[in-house]
């Protein structure tokens, strides 16, 4: 029994002493969406932003690359059910958790419920992730929390919008603002349900710039119903055309929006103004649709409207405050307006702006629109036309705003959209869930006198 005791005790000893000397495996795909996950979290970064620089900088590999942004992408989109999981296992509550444990446990958990990893390894990865992350005492509470979590069941509230948002994973101001613009309880559950699904990259040529052609042979799968646009399966910067910006990536809601303002184009010598146009997508097409001098593409962003100028080839680019122009700065008879807004349209591309935006922040919004609104009024000739366009469902943001106007502006008028998806005043709301688009809002108003 003795040499039994030494052999265990030498052979505990050796394994100590050789794990001193090899540190812990710890994967660069999951340190890296960690990264992530930690500059969105503290650095108020975006997801959309923050990861593909990321993945840039990397060695990964296509399948690593691919593991990082659906954990990251993945655990943004469902932190509202995740965190409803949580609350229900850890001895505390959420928010008194500092934020890089309370990242990791979301990162693990999100593996265990919603990726096809086995929970062992979903656990054992995340906890030697927080040993760097946090430190030993953490890891412990990581390691408990998760090996609870494959066993946890979904049990929804009795209120009906608390159980949507928790099963949907949205905001309850979100889910509320869905209610209002949908009728059927169902229609409402898959609209939301649609932003929790991954968008592929849409691309299209710039007429003049490119062509369909091109982009068919990079790879590109044409979109049925579309004039141009392609849906791409992979990185769009691996195109030519777009590396050398004669092609654009711009999800189809945009391009059908910019295509329909486009068709009022029934004059010669008209003079056409973007007057929020960063990031530049719908001002790029615009540009390229009618190649002439007479547009004008205004952005108050100086960095904005230095890349915008990037992506401009007929027209030109200004910087001004929106609400601010100058004495001189001219009239026009076509004017677009992609206004500020809350952004909730297009929560499958930006899945973290869920949770950044808040009810109080519509307000000011409204506001903002409102004024951007009166200001494009000043510059527009009798006879021209506004386009109104959100990429928000809200109705605050979209009718409401536009009942506004008019009462504001009785020498306004709606022009029904020719679209058959128009609603009864005239107006064009598109949904994901119905369109494949993200939610985009457009509201044609013609000056009268």
């Amino acid at each position: 029994m003795q040499v039994i005791s030494w052999v265990i005790s030498w052979v505990i000893n050796w394994v100590v002493k050789l794990g001193k000397g090899h540190p812990i495996r710890i994967s660069a795909a999951r340190l890296l969406a960690c990264e992530v996950l930690l500059d969105v979290e503290l650095k108020g970064e975006y997801s959309n932003i923050a990861l593909p620089r990321a993945l840039r900088t990397s060695d990964l590999s296509i399948q690593d690359r691919s593991l990082v942004t659906e954990m990251v992408y993945g655990s943004l989109r469902m932190r509202g059910q995740i965190d409803y999981y949580l609350s229900r296992i850890v001895d505390r509550s959420l928010v008194e958790l500092d934020p890089p444990l309370l990242i990791l446990l979301r990162l693990g958990f999100y593996q265990i419920h919603f990726m096809r990893i086995p929970d062992y390894a979903a656990v054992s990865e995340t906890v030697n992730l927080a040993k760097k992350i946090v430190g030993e005492s953490s890891a412990s509470l990581v390691n408990a929390v998760l090996r609870k979590a494959p066993s946890l069941t979904l049990e929804l509230p009795t209120d009906e919008i608390a159980a949507l948002a928790i099963e949907t994973s949205h905001p309850e101001w979100i889910v509320s603002a869905y209610i209002d613009s949908l009728e059927s309880k169902d229609e409402i559950r898959s609209a939301l349900l649609a932003n929790n699904k991954p968008a592929q990259p849409t691309i299209l040529p710039w007429p003049g710039l490119s062509t369909v052609a091109e982009l068919e042979e990079a790879g590109g799968e044409p979109i049925l119903g579309s004039l141009r646009a392609f849906s791409l399966q992979g990185d769009p910067g691996n195109i030519l055309a777009i590396r050398e910006r004669r092609a654009g990536v711009q999800d189809w809601g945009s391009q059908q929006i910019v295509e329909s303002f486009f068709s009022t184009n029934t004059e010669g010598n008209l003079r056409w103004l973007d007057l929020c146009a960063g990031p530049g997508g719908k001002a790029a097409y615009l540009d390229a649709l009618l190649q002439t001098d007479s547009f004008i593409a205004n952005e108050v962003s100086l960095h904005r409207s230095e890349l915008l100028s990037q992506v401009m080839h007929w027209g030109r680019v200004t910087n001004y405050d929106a609400r601010k122009l100058p004495d001189d700065f001219g009239t026009f008879d076509r004017i677009l307006l992609d206004v500020p807004c809350s952004g909730i349209g297009a929560l499958r591309r930006r899945p973290d702006l869920r949770w950044r935006r808040t009810l109080q922040d519509l307000p000011s919004l409204l506001t903002l629109q409102s004024e951007i609104l009166d200001s494009a009024v000043k510059v527009l000739n009798p006879g021209g036309i506004i386009a109104y366009v959100t990429c928000s469902p809200h109705i605050a943001e979209t009718r409401w705003q536009i009942r506004k106007f008019l009462k504001r502006h009785p020498n306004f008028k709606r022009i029904s959209n020719q679209d058959p998806r128009a609603n009864n005043e005239g107006d064009l709301q598109l949904w994901t869930h119905r369109d494949g688009t993200d939610a985009m809002f457009l509201s044609l108003l013609r000056r009268e006198r």
